[in-house]
This record gives C-alpha cells, sequence and structure tokens, in this order.
C-alpha cells in the first residue's frame, strides 16, 4: 500500500493492510504537525511532490524494507495539500515475523522518506511562510 494522497490518512488502514497470521510485529509511524518549529508558531503545513516519482521513490523504500530487514508487508501513505495542526501527515505501518526486523524496517523507511521522495514542505506562520529543505 503506497499513497500520496490530499486526504486525511488511516492508520486503522494501514495496519489493516499489513496484518498477517504469520506476522507477530506490528510498527507503526505517524508524523503528525506540531505547532511550532524553533520558536515559530506554526498554522499548518502545505506539501507539494512530485506524484509519479514520489510513488516510485515509496515503491523502492519498500522493497528495500523487505529484503534488507526482513518486513513482510509495508504500508506508506504521505499527504500532499493543506495539513491541519494534529493531523497526519505520514504514516508508515510495517509488518515481520519478529518485532525486531518491523522497528528496523519501520525506522529506514522514514529515514530513507525524508532524504530521498519528492516531497517538498512549506510551513505556514503568523508572519509568513517559509519552504523547509526536504533533503537535509
Amino acid at each position: 500500500m503506497i499513497q500520496i494522497k490530499e486526504e486525511q490518512l488511516s492508520v486503522e488502514e494501514a495496519i489493516k493492510y499489513v496484518s498477517y497470521p504469520a506476522c507477530g510485529g506490528i510498527n507503526t509511524f505517524v508524523g503528525t504537525v506540531r505547532n511550532s518549529t524553533k520558536g515559530r508558531n506554526v498554522l499548518h503545513l502545505e506539501f507539494e511532490a512530485y506524484p509519479a516519482m514520489a510513488i516510485l521513490e515509496l515503491k523502492k523504500i519498500a522493497e528495500r524494507a523487505k529484503n534488507e530487514f526482513g518486513a513482510f508487508e509495508i504500508a506508506i501513505l504521505h499527504r500532499i495539500g493543506k495539513v491541519e495542526i494534529g493531523e497526519a501527515a505520514v504514516v508508515i505501518a510495517v509488518s515481520s515475523p519478529h518485532r525486531e526486523a518491523s522497528f528496523a524496517a519501520c525506522k529506514f523507511a522514514i529515514d530513507t522518506l525524508k532524504n530521498t521522495v519528492p516531497i517538498w514542505k512549506k510551513e505556514i506562520f503568523e508572519d509568513g511562510e517559509v519552504w523547509v529543505s526536504a533533503h537535509p
């Protein structure tokens, strides 16, 4: 399950997708919009993406998570458009037979997503806005 969408993300849908009887570990990461950054009040975030390339890169991440960490199944969902404070901007769910693999694969997925996937974030403040470097 790889999705880039403007609608709210469902953690429950991601968990249901990765659930299998052979898997004893499911790890999730939910990245939500916080109300401040670097001492400035954030009103909301806006995300833009190059969808075709983003989907391709997310699929590569999912395959690597399976091959390198032993993940059984993975769901990666990311919002685009306006995302309000407290809403999920990204959801990752990973299942594996044992917890160690699900933790490692989930961490790998979010870290790699942040560094490679063409999704850009703009922070909207009370007194302006700024594009945040997606790839440190």
